[in-house]
């Protein structure tokens, strides 16, 4: 998947404390439950980057195909501890 950024989303996720490269990691490594389709046409992913730091990264899907990454932070304990006993099954 191609990712499109400019200076608003880098900052955006970077108020979070995650780089771009982070967030596009975690979208391109997936496991199942994610991606998980909102209502609202945005896709939300929880994973992993290689590096073993847990993220949420919500992003749109531009007509163009490419992943407009609209918000990223880190998972709280309890979320990273949900999330290993759900993608373990």
């Amino acid at each position: 998947m191609e990712f499109r950024w400019n200076v608003w989303n880098v900052e955006h996720v970077g108020q979070h404390g995650v780089l771009p490269w982070e967030a596009e990691e975690v979208v391109s490594r997936a496991r199942r439950p994610y991606p998980t389709k909102r209502a609202d046409g945005k896709w939300l992913v929880q994973g992993r980057t290689l590096d073993g730091r847990y993220l949420q990264v919500v992003y749109l899907l531009g007509d163009d195909g490419r992943a407009f990454v609209i918000h990223a932070r880190p998972l709280t304990e309890r979320e990273c501890r949900r999330l290993t006993r759900r993608t373990r099954t």
